[in-house]
């Protein structure tokens, strides 16, 4: 299939199309922006910016990815940018903002995601692979989220946040301190309401990883001791759980926020 520009489509001087690309009906297309091949930018799309797409991205209508960070005073040095990778597919009226330039200016989303419609991904968000956002998620900026994080709709994350890996946020949760990796929160202020058993099964890890990483869990939360207490006990007691090993990371990478904790 060759690549196929409506003839109503803006596509300013300077953009890289790459083949079989297809761009609908009144879609703009800015002069720094880079199609992988497959893209298809549905009709009245925009994508403008320093924006980089991957192979066979998809932006249904209304999208708008490249606008200028939200940011009182933002001036673009150049740098303001955004990648998204491969496979990606961003619903109708989805936003992604370019990165601040005094933060290094990248705003990224990984390949095979789908974030759903009115999905906000601010500037300096930081998204990894294989994650789906429902409808009307907001992240604020500066937010790290792991690979394959489900969140419900109308979720919304504080900046500077981060989201660990298989995470999984509730629909309408408010999060305002780090979700541990494999963590499943819910409520506003959003709490943690145990591990995403149900993300780590259709994912296929093994059954001794499940039950290691429960029973890590309950030690590191229980009432006794103090919390730094707990995590070192957890390491020497379940140190051959690379999953537990990953939240035990996360927490000690950290000391500037808060974590989610149960109730």
């Amino acid at each position: 299939m060759s690549t196929n520009i409506h003839p109503t489509a803006i596509v300013e001087a300077g953009a890289e199309i790459g083949n079989d690309v297809r761009i609908g009906a009144f879609a703009f297309v800015g002069a720094g922006v880079v199609l992988g091949d497959g893209c298809q930018i549905h009709e009245r799309a925009t994508v403008k910016g320093q924006t980089e797409l991957g192979r066979e991205v998809e932006i249904f209508p209304s999208a708008v990815v490249g606008a200028a960070p939200q940011i009182l005073g933002f001036k673009d040095d150049g740098t303001s940018r955004i990648t998204i990778g491969e496979g990606t597919v961003l619903r109708e009226h989805v936003t992604i903002h370019g990165g601040s330039p005094k933060h290094g200016g990248l705003t990224s989303v990984g390949a095979h995601c789908l974030i759903m419609v009115g999905g906000h991904v601010a500037h300096d968000c930081q998204v990894g692979d294989k994650c789906v956002f429902a409808n009307n998620v907001a992240l604020g900026g500066h937010i790290t989220v792991g690979e394959q994080v489900w969140m419900g709709g109308m979720s919304a994350v504080h900046q500077f946040t981060r989201i660990g890996r298989h995470a999984f946020v509730g629909g309408g949760a408010i999060v305002v301190a780090d979700v541990i990796p494999y963590g499943s929160v819910i409520g506003n202020h959003a709490h943690l309401a145990g591990l995403n058993i149900t993300g780590m099964k259709r994912r296929g890890f093994s059954r001794q990883s499940i039950h290691d990483l429960r029973a890590a869990y309950r030690m590191l939360f229980a009432k006794e001791g103090t919390f730094s207490e707990r995590v070192v006990d957890a390491e020497e007691t379940y140190g051959d759980c690379p999953e537990l090993l990953e939240i035990i990371e996360f927490i000690r990478a950290s000391k500037s926020r808060a974590l989610c904790l149960p109730e």
